[in-house]
């Protein structure tokens, strides 16, 4: 919705030039209180820290909901075998205790094909990183390492899409 905006925006003032970055949420809020970007997309609202570090920098703000975005999880689409999954297989999956161990299919339940698991999921600085581990790993920002991961869920796509192996998350949207 960033960019369409920025887009439009351009249309209509054509001599002026509006740069759309991505990154993660908990960088964007930084850069955001530092005062070097003018807004800053977020998954959440700003917390307490981030207001009293604008505060103290003396940015002012204005929180607008914009849109909601929900969580999904995603497999390659010739994957005929995991058309659902518990939260229970995804947190044997993501959790710290998994790096290095489960890394086939048939380790996450024995009906599936034993065939090597390839996970791709958003990057460590995202709000939405944050929230998946939250709520299937059980606490937030703890996962197993080991996986693809960008705050650009564009390269997430691109990656679940071209390996017939893979299972990632990110925000509905994509």
């Amino acid at each position: 919705m960033t960019e369409a905006m920025a887009e439009e925006f351009q249309k209509q003032n054509k001599d002026i030039k509006v740069t759309v970055g991505i990154g993660g949420r908990g960088g964007g809020f930084k850069k955001f209180c530092r005062g070097e970007t003018d807004i800053s997309n977020a998954s959440r609202p700003i917390t307490a820290s981030e207001q009293k570090a604008c505060k103290e920098a003396g940015i002012e703000y204005i929180e607008l909901p914009v849109a909601l975005d929900a969580l999904t999880v995603i497999v390659h689409p010739s994957n005929t075998w995991a058309s659902e999954m518990t939260v229970a297989e995804l947190k044997k999956i993501w959790e710290p205790e998994a790096q290095g161990k489960i890394t086939n299919w048939k380790q996450v339940r024995d009906s599936f094909p034993d065939r090597p698991l390839a996970l791709y999921g958003a990057g460590v600085d995202s709000g939405t990183y944050d929230y998946f581990t939250a709520a299937i790993v059980g606490k937030e920002h703890s996962s197993r390492g080991g996986f693809t991961a960008s705050e650009d869920d564009n390269v997430l796509v691109q990656g679940l899409a071209g390996d017939q192996n893979a299972l990632g998350f990110f925000g509905l949207a994509y």
